[in-house]
């Protein structure tokens, strides 16, 4: 078994989606980032690469690059999972926690579940999400932003 852990965040900011997940959640601000701002799918995509050795997120896809500009992020998790698989690695599991005061994630986490196990070429059971505040503590706490933390566990291919 290897095991990644990844983390991301992003700040809101007016004129975008909020997306998480892969899913748009109504929200009156989105992320800023240069790809869609998935912090959801941007945790997951560097455990999977982290389980895998193969670096980040940023490094595969680059905020310099003008191809990634809005591009979705469940894209670039599918796009960094093939590059696993060459490896002869395969995803068994993800487990994710995503942090932010607003808004509540519980309505979309199945469809997120569905979307980011997707990507992965499994079924949702695979994928866990779950929401937490930070007690009004710090950049999250104070409604400046959303982070995610995820652990994704690979297997050698049989």
């Amino acid at each position: 078994m290897r095991v990644g852990v990844g983390y991301d965040s992003h700040r809101f900011t007016q004129g975008r989606k909020l997306i998480l997940g892969g899913v748009e959640i109504p929200h009156p601000q989105g992320l800023a980032g240069h790809s869609d701002a998935d912090v959801v799918a941007h945790a997951l995509t560097d455990a999977v690469l982290g389980a895998a050795g193969l670096g980040d997120i940023g490094a595969l896809f680059p905020d310099t690059d003008p191809q990634w500009q809005n591009a979705s992020s469940i894209y670039l998790l599918n796009q960094a999972y093939l590059q696993v698989l060459e490896l002869r690695l395969h995803f068994v599991n993800a487990d994710i926690t995503v942090i932010a005061e607003q808004p509540p994630i519980a309505l979309y986490v199945d469809e997120m579940r569905e979307k980011l196990a997707g990507a992965l070429l499994a079924g949702p059971s695979s994928v866990s999400v779950k929401g937490k505040t930070n007690e009004k503590m710090g950049f999250i706490g104070r409604g400046e932003g959303i982070a995610a933390i995820a652990v994704a566990v690979l297997e050698p291919a049989h």
